[in-house]
This record gives C-alpha cells, sequence and structure tokens, in this order.
C-alpha cells in the first residue's frame, strides 16, 4: 500500500544505495537522531511512520554526503516554514582566505527560512511553550531582542497565529525593525541609554502587565537543549559523511545557546574537538572573570561593569546570559579570542568578495577568529566556524559603510567606455 504514496514513489526513484544509507543513518541513531527528525531527542519506541519520516528528510535535503542534483528538486513539500530550521549547510573557504594547510568550513545559519541561527531558537521556545501548555491560541508572544530573535519569534507566531510584540534597543538596524513589522509584530524601540537591559527589562515589563508570553531567550534551557539536538549533530555528522572531526569549533555568542547546547554535544561526541569563544574586544565580559548579578529568574539586574558599545550586532549584550554562564561551568570552551575594533567588518566584506559569502558583521567576527586560530593550529587541521546569520540585515550599519550607492569614479569610467546610456552624476 505504501508504493501507492506519492512520496514513497519519490523515495524509490533514488538509487538503492541512497536508501540503504538512509536506513543505516536511521538505524545507528536508534531513530532518535536530530538530524533525520530535526527535533530533539526522545526515547520513542521506532515505527515504520519515524523511519518513512526520516528517509523522506534525508532524501529530500541530501544530507550525510547524498547530494541532490540540481533540477531533481527538493523533495516532498514542506508542511509549514517552520519545518525548514536546521540542517544548514557547511561552505569550504578558499585559499584565498584559510591559511595554507588548514580546512575552514563555514557552517552557514543563514541557510535558515529568516536567514539567522536565531529561527532554531524561536522554534524550539514556542515548540516546547505549546507542549507545557504555556502558549494557546490567541495568546501574544513578548521578547526582547537585538534583531535576529525579534524576526524568527515573528515568523513562528506568524505561521502559528500568535499576536508578537518585540522590544529592541534603539542602536540596532532599521532593516530589522521593519523585518518584524513586516512579519506583523509590533516592534517597541527602547532608548539607548537603557542598553540590552533595558530591552529585556522593558519585555519583562510588559509581559507582567498583560499577561503575555515572555520567551526568556537568555535564560530558557529550550535555548540550549536544542543547539544541543540540531547543530552539534549536524557539524559531526556532515563531517563524518567525509570521513572528518573537527580540531576545532569556533562561535561567538550572543545568549549563549549555539555555545552551550551545540558545545556540549561536540564535547561528548567528539573529545578531541577544541571550542574556540570569541567576544569583542571592546567588551570583554568573560575574560573580566566578573559575573552578572542576576535576578530571581536568572534575568540580570544591571549592565555588566566590563561592558562598552562594540558594532558586533547581536553578540555580547551588556550582561553574561544566564545560557552562557551555565554553559562555561561545564568547561566547554578550550581556548578564547578576542576580536579587535575593524577586525569582524573586514572579513565579513572579505568573505563577501572573495568567497561569495554573504554573512553579517558577527559572521566576519567569528571567521576572523577562525582564521587567526588555523594560522597557530598544526598542520592539517579541520576547523569549522559558525555564521549567525545574512550580510542583508546590515545595510544601516558599518557593515555597508563604504559601500556606495552611486556610481564612483572607476564605475563612471567603464560606463563612459561605449556612447550609450552613460547616467552622468549630478552637477
Amino acid at each position: 500500500a505504501t508504493r501507492k504514496d506519492p512520496e514513497i514513489q519519490f523515495i524509490m526513484v533514488r538509487t538503492r544505495s541512497i536508501v540503504i544509507a538512509a536506513l543505516l543513518a536511521s538505524t545507528s541513531h536508534a531513530f532518535t537522531s536530530p538530524v533525520v527528525w530535526n527535533r530533539p531527542p526522545t526515547t520513542t519506541t521506532p515505527t515504520s511512520s519515524h523511519l518513512l519520516g526520516g528517509l523522506k528528510r534525508i532524501l529530500r535535503r541530501g544530507r550525510g554526503g547524498l547530494k541532490n542534483e540540481r533540477g531533481q528538486g527538493f523533495g516532498p513539500p514542506l508542511d509549514n516554514i517552520s519545518e525548514a530550521v536546521g540542517n544548514t549547510p557547511m561552505i569550504k573557504i578558499s585559499d584565498r582566505l584559510c591559511p595554507e594547510g588548514r580546512t575552514i568550513y563555514a557552517k552557514a545559519e543563514y541557510f535558515n527560512p529568516l536567514s539567522s541561527v536565531k529561527d532554531r531558537l524561536a522554534l524550539s521556545i514556542i515548540e516546547t511553550a505549546e507542549e507545557e501548555g504555556k502558549l494557546k491560541p490567541g495568546d501574544t508572544v513578548v521578547e526582547a531582542t537585538s534583531g535576529n530573535t525579534g524576526i524568527a519569534v515573528a515568523m513562528m507566531c506568524a505561521q502559528r497565529g500568535y499576536d508578537c510584540v518585540i522590544t529592541m534597543a534603539e542602536p540596532f538596524s532599521v532593516e530589522r525593525r521593519k523585518l518584524m513589522r513586516m512579519l506583523g509584530a509590533k516592534v517597541i524601540v527602547t532608548p539607548k541609554a537603557g542598553k540590552g537591559t533595558g530591552m529585556v527589562e522593558k519585555a519583562a515589563e510588559l509581559a507582567e502587565a498583560h499577561g503575555w508570553f515572555l520567551c526568556h531567550q537568555f535564560e530558557t534551557e529550550a535555548n540550549w537543549k536544542f543547539h544541543e539536538a540540531t547543530t552539534g549533530p549536524e557539524i559531526l555528522n556532515d563531517l563524518k559523511s567525509i570521513g572528518k572531526v573537527p580540531d576545532y569549533w569556533v562561535t561567538g555568542y550572543g545568549t549563549g545557546g549555539t555555545f552551550h547546547g551545540a558545545g556540549k554535544y561536540i564535547k561528548a561526541n567528539s573529545p578531541s574537538t577544541k571550542i574556540v569563544l570569541a567576544e569583542p574586544g571592546a567588551a570583554a565580559l568573560i575574560d573580566s572573570g566578573i559575573a552578572t548579578e542576576r535576578n530571581a529568574d536568572g534575568s540580570p539586574n544591571g549592565s555588566h561593569p566590563a561592558f562598552a558599545a562594540h558594532p558586533i550586532q547581536g553578540w555580547t549584550p551588556d550582561f553574561i546570559p544566564l545560557v552562557l554562564e551555565k554553559g562555561m561551568a561545564l568547561d566547554l570552551m578550550d581556548e578564547y579570542v578576542s576580536i579587535p575594533d575593524g577586525a569582524a567588518v573586514s572579513t565579513s566584506q572579505a568573505l563577501a568578495q572573495k568567497e561569495g559569502i554573504l554573512t553579517g558583521i558577527s559572521g566576519g567576527a567569528t571567521m576572523w577568529a577562525a582564521i587567526e586560530t588555523a594560522k597557530k593550529a598544526p598542520e592539517g587541521s579541520i576547523l569549522v566556524a559558525m555564521l549567525p546569520d545574512t550580510g542583508e540585515r546590515y545595510l544601516s550599519t558599518p557593515l555597508f559603510a563604504s559601500i556606495e550607492a552611486d556610481m564612483n569614479e572607476e564605475e563612471l569610467k567603464i560606463a563612459r567606455s561605449t556612447p550609450s546610456h552613460i547616467l552622468e552624476p549630478a552637477a
């Protein structure tokens, strides 16, 4: 009977070797692999429907080294946009940027549907709240964000039918506000003087006053647990498909969810991998050794004394998030890298101009840390660097400050090299 299912027919047209590989991948993970299910591990007894779902996901996404040919199609249509979250690719960096004798792969989180790693966080928080009965039809979701989490939460609320309110500090890019509003969210901009703690306090105040569901991205275990279940396994599984393991995994932190969750999985399953944590030199909160003072719910009760303004939006708020603090307590960090002024922007621009990879300032920062780590790493080392989001989210920031909208002299010279259709600059 299953042979009449059009999705099964899709599977059957693939080669026998792919089906066998998918079966082996499923059974080797006892039907709990987050790469197969795109969900946190469970102890559910496997059934034919579990296996079928796993096969469909593997075959539609070409994971485990089984790449889809162009024109073959993505696979069976997704039921909703949340199913597109995760299973992002890793991209090899060429020797134009990667030090000789080393290999750097970029984990391109901008392949998520709303173009950032925070899509994982939003999906996990919303689904966990639904499963725990904390979110019901007609409810309102509120959260404080530098932008990417808010965009991702707005996506999930739009898909699920919840109202969404976002608080965001004034300095963050206007593109982010517009994207959230495009997705139906209400954006409450808080004064610059309040920094990150101000927008967090405003979100908590609104939640209490109106009875709204507060995401608590900086404190919730749903944050790091989803990275433990998805991001970490994806990295190791994709490298395993080519017979490799990472010698170094490089990341920064915003909430600390990626570092905590993916780092925990990588340490448990690839103990030889060194974890490198980076933060802005201007805001060296971790390096300071000073703890953040907290309220009863784990949120910060003030700005960290080591914080100073920095250009890496989405990284290092003016407090140490509880999710990060708990990750640090697990001794996951092997090496620390301080990002100097200008390095993040210049490296992001280099990724665009030399690799065709358009990532944000935080991606540039992480790649700079990876390149510097590679320079000191033993020959033959393999490094994985997280690229949290897309560069298109930074048009009004220092990342694009040197990029002109009008033609420069070199472009005008090209335009004038033939006689027609020359747009001369206004006098």
